[in-house]
């Protein structure tokens, strides 16, 4: 009986190791043989080039050099481990910190896993060596951005960075996955789409060993788009030499078509420091400054606008029929608004509206922003660009501020006095402006009443930029009065009393104005804005100085500017 059972167990175990033997080569079999063929295939991703950034002329701003990634196979486990302290070695780094990275990187036993980057020719050709003994190590050519010129218009081109949540988040359904680099700011990411290259790869067949036996397919990758601007890059490297060390910033632009020729922020960082890895705390340190580093100040910091405020409340007068040349004010030094005393810098005397634009005398501006109301000053402004972005092809553009009665009743609750009109007239008080929008005020003047949108791309690819909203806009002011203007600004430079006579011994006839903004705490913000040469102007220029103590401090700097140009040839 015993003997009876024995053998109907091992009958039965007989047949069910039949029936999984069937189910495995009949049922199975096909889904077996796919899964060993992959186990012996390896996809080896390539990465194109980024698309590179260039001047007007075709000279690289922002480029690619060649680098080498070191990558593993975690399939081949054992002998992977063996090679860590090899590669270490090579390397100069601690082995457990590859080991850790080999960890962290893992998705699958067939994925490569990057444990270095970035790794000098004479290591990478070190560790090929090593695919000899070894298999399951892998040295990956990869183009990374390269800055030729350091930190130079480093608030125009932005940087590269790994992904974030929140782009990921917008960015998912446009082809982007977690560990991509793209752009933070500036070019880089405004245009990241077209700059970002496309990857490709090669499908290979190794052996059990991990080592290459043959190609199966490749895809070759696709290098980005450069991206051309209209910077000038001799002129933005002039810019930056003067403007390093000081806080600030500088943007020139051509008056007729918009096209911005320089656009410098300072301090400054350099882009390429995001992607060390060795340079976290420096990182850490950019972006925790008190300075706000990588601040554009030329479009995203708006700052009041001082003295050179006066041309609009001239003009707003002039089109009001509340002055005219003949008109003339008194300036003992101060004005006298109901009990309230307000200052003027000196004492004047006697001035008309050339004289007063010249001298930037605050008693005749009182007075006359007064004529004016602030009513007709607001849209005077408003129709200048004030208060609104000036549409500059660049991210992060904030538009300012333009007071006005209206304003004050609804968001405050309170009335508009007497007061507060003559601090607007001397651009104190509420007024807000960035830089670019003063840019393109005073280009106005410079082109007698058209009002451009100011632009830094020229073109992607090999197709020039076309933008239906750059169209120019001519103002509806009275070209006479416009004129006048013109002749105030000319006269703060060409009079020996102007606040500009530091730019008389130039070349070329500059006209503009300076400005001082007494600000809460520290030292006042100092401003030039004009545009040169008087009759024919090519140019118009920002200088911005935060705290830079006053408008002589920024008419100072804008000599250093076009003295450079002139030594340069530009002009």
């Amino acid at each position: 009986m015993r003997t009876k059972v024995t053998n109907v167990l091992v009958a039965c175990i007989f047949v069910m190791l039949g029936l999984a033997l069937f189910n495995l080569e009949a049922i199975q079999g096909r889904q077996f043989t796919e899964l060993s063929k992959k186990n012996s295939i390896r996809l080896l991703a390539q990465s194109g080039a980024r698309g590179r950034i260039i001047d007007r002329n075709g000279q690289v701003i922002v480029g690619n050099r060649l680098s080498y990634d070191v990558m593993l196979l975690p399939q081949e486990n054992g002998r992977t481990l063996e090679l860590l302290p090899k590669i270490a070695r090579i390397l100069q780094i601690d082995p457990q910190e590859l080991q850790n990275k080999l960890k962290s990187g893992f998705v699958s036993s067939f994925m490569p896993v990057t444990v270095a980057r970035n790794i000098d020719t004479k290591k990478a050709i070190a560790l090929e060596e090593l695919k000899f003994d070894f298999g399951g190590i892998v040295i990956q050519p990869n183009p990374v951005r390269a800055y030729p010129y350091g930190d130079l218009a480093c608030h125009v081109v932005g940087y590269l960075n790994e992904i974030d949540h929140w782009r990921l988040t917008m960015l998912a359904d446009y082809g982007y996955k977690t560990k991509d680099l793209v752009g933070f700011g500036g070019m880089e990411e405004k245009y990241d789409y077209y700059l970002r290259q496309e990857e490709g790869g090669l499908l290979v067949e190794v052996d059990h060993r991990g080592r290459f036996m043959r190609v199966l397919g490749f895809r070759p990758p696709q290098n980005g788009r450069d991206i051309q601007l209209t910077l000038d890059l001799a002129l933005q490297k002039i810019v930056e030499a003067n403007l390093q060390g000081k806080k600030g910033c500088v943007v020139m632009m051509d008056p007729q078509s918009g096209e911005i020729l320089a656009m410098a922020s300072s301090p400054a960082f350099d882009p390429g420091i995001f992607r060390k890895e060795s340079a976290s705390a420096q990182v850490r340190t950019i972006i925790t400054s008190r300075d706000a580093v990588l601040l554009n100040r030329a479009i995203g910091a708006a700052y009041p606008a001082g003295s050179v405020f006066k041309v609009i409340v001239a003009l707003a007068a002039l089109e009001a029929g509340k002055i005219d040349l003949s008109t003339v004010f008194s300036c003992p030094g101060f004005f006298n608004l109901g009990q309230q005393k307000f200052n003027c810098w000196d004492t004047h005397g006697q001035q008309g509206l050339l004289d007063a634009i010249a001298h930037s005398c605050n008693v005749f501006f009182y007075r006359t922003g007064l004529l004016a109301g602030a009513q007709a000053i607001h849209e005077c402004a408003f129709k200048f660009g004030l208060s609104r972005p000036t549409l500059i092809d660049l991210p992060y553009e904030i538009n300012g501020f333009l007071p006005s009665p209206l304003w004050k009743k609804i968001s405050r609750f309170q009335s508009w006095f007497d007061g507060d009109t003559a601090n607007l007239a001397i651009g104190q008080g509420d007024l807000l402006v960035t830089p670019i929008q003063l840019t393109r005020m005073m280009g106005a003047f410079a082109t007698r009443g058209m009002l451009v949108t100011p632009y830094i791309t020229k073109a992607i690819g090999n197709s020039p930029v076309f933008d239906p909203q750059r169209k120019s806009v001519t103002l509806p002011f009275k070209p006479y009065n416009l004129e006048h203007v013109r002749q105030g600004l000319r006269r703060v430079v060409s009079s020996p009393t102007g606040t500009a006579s530091m730019l008389a011994g130039l070349p070329f006839e500059v006209a503009g104005k300076t400005g001082t903004v007494q600000v809460g705490r520290g030292s006042p913000h100092a401003w030039f804005v004009g545009f040169f040469p008087f009759q024919e102007p090519k140019y118009v220029i920002c200088v911005f100085l935060e705290h830079g103590g006053s408008g002589h401090a920024a008419g100072m700097l804008t000599k250093q500017i076009l003295e450079g140009m002139v030594g340069e040839k530009l002009l």
